[in-house]
């Protein structure tokens, strides 16, 4: 009975089976205690357990499995009433000591039939939410010891959900318990403003006070990184040796910073899974946005405070009204054009320069390396619908006119791009093709193509691992690659399915991510030698149960796709 029990710990968290495939690392006492055959206790909290000093007051978080763990430590003030839509403030002190136990509230966003409207997507992506509130500038630290004098590499997570959701710890696959023990480096993340609370440009209309409020919810992101630079000795990391890293839209948002002046120097690396962004909004298209949002609140100019003084859910209606109607009146879809891109990250000429990489890059990375990952198939429309497995060739270029692409959409080119994608990949299926085809890698190109163009290297990866779960439907699908980097497939078993399979592709992928962050070279062993991209021949590591490089092996395929 020890021996099973001893067992289901490990694969709950410490994920032990697979630490001997990155045999220089070591490991704190309980996973030796566990591996000789006792079970003595894992979780320690208590007054003098687990408390670090912050600029701002001490805090009080838990041990586990080694790791300290500070959970939902204010960074920021409250963003809510006199604070809305102004850059964020710093917190006030506090005297008792804080309890860094649980997680901080997410950003306000709607979650009205998010989890149930897909019950099978609710089951693999096992969302975790809890309060939503203004007050939600919290960062979440974990760490192998604090107080010890040493200068661990810190990862800086940003979480996805495009600019409108997300939290810090939205799946199980972002919590850095584990990254933090493999690696002894120091795991944090952040929750920060979103939607039309952290995007709406007023700057127009509401003159110099909202100057910033267009790009509010990027400041957060910087006045986290501000933080981190202030604290993180305390915790045992190197405030001169930070790796931001964001999936989807926290990939966007790493791309964003890294155009940000008043982000220069705060980070040193730089990985963007999913969501490479080549431009920002423009800054006419936020300012009509902002001018709508006030003009549906049925508000003057003169009268734009008194936004900060409605409930934040009254607020978002009002603003997601506009952005409908600014759409409608402008005829034009979601996501395009003037107006169309909503609440996003504007290009106001001061907070944002420039577009990041377009049309060359930013200086403000010149010097910062750089991962750029996208996986196979980001969006595979049967991972849930079985009767799309198996269309024949003319159904797929069908499918392909007609369905919304996570990267391009392909409208009438479906035949052309279609056969393009079978030529390049001839073994894939009908339903396969469509996949790779709505879920291309022509930004994360482009913006390489951009960043190569810079001192620093620019490394990409291509992620193709296919889990077992709803009979191999799912695919290398959107979100996926996020446990194997941070060695978490036994934490988030709904996506990996688990086991020692998972595992060993997670120990390179994370073993090659320890390494960049220490180097900014991902080189490691395990793994082939990982070469730096060029534009010329497009070098890509392609990521599967036995990884290859390849140059560039969906070129031509490329090609065929519509102009953008």
């Amino acid at each position: 009975m020890k021996t099973k029990r001893r067992k289901f710990i490990q694969m709950l968290g410490a994920n032990t089976a697979g630490l001997s495939l990155v045999p220089s690392l070591t490991f704190g006492s309980s996973e030796t205690a566990m591996d000789a055959g006792e079970d003595g206790q894992v979780l320690f909290i208590g007054d003098n357990v687990a408390v670090a000093d912050t600029t701002y007051g001490r805090v009080r978080g838990f041990i586990m499995k080694d790791i300290y763990s500070f959970l939902g430590i204010p960074y920021g003030a409250n963003t809510g009433g006199k604070n809305r839509f102004m850059a964020p403030q710093k917190p006030e002190p506090w005297k008792e000591v804080f309890p860094a136990v649980y997680w901080g509230n997410s950003a306000p966003q709607l979650l009205d039939n998010f989890f149930s409207s897909n019950r099978y997507l609710a089951f693999t992506d096992d969302w975790h939410y809890d309060d939503v509130s203004e007050d939600c500038l919290r960062i979440n630290v974990w760490t192998p010891a604090v107080k010890d004098g040493k200068k661990r590499p810190v990862m800086f997570w940003i979480h996805g959900g495009g600019f409108t959701s997300g939290n810090a710890i939205e799946h199980p696959e972002y919590h850095g318990e584990n990254l933090a023990r493999l690696g002894n480096v120091v795991f944090c993340s952040i929750n920060h403003r979103l939607g039309p609370l952290g995007f709406a440009d007023f700057a127009a209309v509401g003159g110099e006070k909202y100057s910033a409020s267009g790009n509010v919810g990027m400041l957060d992101i910087v006045a986290a990184l501000e933080w981190v630079r202030d604290n993180i000795a305390n915790f045992g990391g190197d405030s001169n040796n930070v790796t931001i890293m964001g999936q989807s839209g926290g990939g966007a948002k790493v791309c964003t910073l890294t155009a940000m002046p008043s982000a220069k120097g705060l980070f040193h690396k730089a990985v963007a899974l999913s969501g490479s962004s080549l431009k920002a909004g423009e800054k006419a298209d936020a300012e009509k946005l902002g001018a709508y949002v006030l003009k549906e609140a049925g508000l003057s100019a003169s009268e734009i405070d008194k936004l900060q003084a409605m409930p934040w859910r009254e607020y978002y209606a009002i603003a997601n009204n506009a952005s409908r109607k600014l759409r409608e009146e402008s005829g034009i879809a979601a996501g395009t054009g003037p107006g169309g891109g909503g609440f996003r990250p504007v290009m106001d000429g001061v907070y944002l320069p420039q577009h990041p990489y377009y049309p060359e890059a930013s200086p403000v990375a010149a010097n910062i390396p750089m991962i750029i990952c996208t996986t196979f198939y980001e969006r595979s429309p049967s991972s849930f619908d079985s009767s799309l497995e198996n269309l024949t060739k003319e159904q797929a270029k069908e499918q392909l006119k007609v369905i919304r692409g996570f990267g391009t959409s392909v409208g009438e080119k479906a035949s052309v791009v279609y056969d393009a994608y079978e030529k390049a990949f001839p073994n894939r299926k009908p339903i396969e093709l469509v996949s790779m085809a709505i879920s291309n890698r022509k930004n994360a190109i482009a913006v390489a193509d951009v960043k190569s163009k810079q001192p620093s290297p620019v490394y990409l990866a291509w992620f193709g691992w296919n889990p077992p779960l709803f009979d191999g439907r799912l695919r290398a699908f959107h979100t996926l690659d996020i446990g194997f980097w941070f060695y978490n497939t036994d934490r988030q078993l709904s996506h990996s399915g688990g086991g020692a399979r998972p595992r060993k592709l997670a120990a390179k992928m994370a073993g090659a991510l320890l390494q960049f962050m220490k180097t900014g070279n991902p080189s490691v062993e395990g793994l082939p030698a990982w070469p730096k991209y060029s534009a010329a021949k497009g070098e890509t590591m392609v990521l599967n149960d036995v990884s290859i490089v390849q140059n560039d092996p969906d070129r031509e395929a490329r090609k065929a796709l519509p102009e953008t």
